[in-house]
């Protein structure tokens, strides 16, 4: 019987928690749901791949518009 190794990350519902900025509880109803995979421990403890996670935290995340008035107060105060 062969090994097969595993090389991607897990992460722990604190772990994934911190990244959405969520409750660890929350993370753990978003896997009931199927909103986002995960495996379980032999313990019988979640696990996260970092892979999807990150897939899932970029999907839903869009950059902030340049905001142009920031620009200007910040050179008002500076000179």
């Amino acid at each position: 019987m062969s090994q097969l190794q595993h090389t991607e990350r897990l992460l722990t519902p604190g772990e994934v928690a911190a990244l959405f900025r969520v409750d660890p509880k929350t993370v753990t109803r978003w896997a009931s749901a199927g909103r986002i995979g995960s495996i379980r421990t032999p313990g019988g403890h979640r696990r996260f791949r970092e892979t999807e996670v990150r897939a899932l935290l970029a999907s839903l995340t869009t950059p902030a518009p340049f905001d142009r008035s920031a620009e200007r107060t910040a050179r008002k105060t500076a000179g």
